[in-house]
């Protein structure tokens, strides 16, 4: 049995969707598509050289649905934003209709506990922000948890989006910024796929469909 301590209202968050990778396997995007979620971030790409190995079939099939569709990029603190950067875009479509890219950086191995320094890790991310920005002409979004938020986003890339995990609580910043995306359960089970993780990533858009669809749309 699995406590999901979050239940985000759909009165006041109506915008849902998920978020994949190879874990949740073989996905069958016509049947989780009409799941009352509204839009699905995929994985793409990890550091200088790592592709999802679902990556393509899942983006693929995903942009067949009604689904408002993105994908993310897992931040290597190991390997140069640049080369990030290239990556991603070597390996993720440029479509009119995308979602923007996603930068994901949270920590791995031990820099939870020995987190890589501050200045060098903004300037890594600036570089393949930068970089994502000029290719897909998108502002890209950040995902972060509280721990790398605090530490390496507060107060910094004010005009990116910012998508935060949160698995307790409405989600409130440090820098009382207003987050736009909120992951609130790695819990739920849906239908639709089946992989070694049997559960799946939903998250929120702080906003209305109007105003999601004004943004991204």
């Amino acid at each position: 049995m699995y406590l999901i301590f979050n239940y985000p209202s759909p009165k006041t968050y109506e915008v849902r969707g998920v978020d994949v990778s190879s874990y949740q396997g073989e996905i069958d995007w016509n049947i989780l598509s009409k799941q009352g979620i509204n839009f699905a971030f995929i994985k793409a790409t990890e550091g200088s050289s790592y592709v999802d190995e679902k990556f393509n079939v899942n983006y693929e099939n995903a942009i067949k649905t009604n689904l408002k569709v993105g994908a993310y990029h897992f931040f290597s603190y190991d390997s140069k934003g640049e080369t990030q950067a290239e990556n991603f875009i070597s390996n993720v479509p440029k479509t009119q209709d995308m979602l923007p890219p996603v930068v994901d950086i949270e920590f791995y191995g031990d820099k939870y506990i020995n987190p890589p320094e501050v200045k060098e890790t903004q300037e890594q991310l600036q570089i393949m922000l930068e970089k994502l920005e000029e290719f897909y002409g998108k502002k890209p979004i950040i995902y972060a948890t509280y721990k790398s938020y605090n530490l390496y986003i507060a107060n910094n890339f004010e005009d990116n989006y910012i998508w935060i995990r949160d698995v307790y609580f409405v989600p409130k910043l440090k820098d009382n910024r207003k987050w736009t995306f909120w992951q609130y359960t790695d819990k739920v089970r849906l239908n639709g796929y089946i992989g070694k993780e049997k559960r799946i990533d939903m998250n929120v858009f702080n906003g209305s469909l109007e105003e999601f669809n004004e943004m991204f749309i």
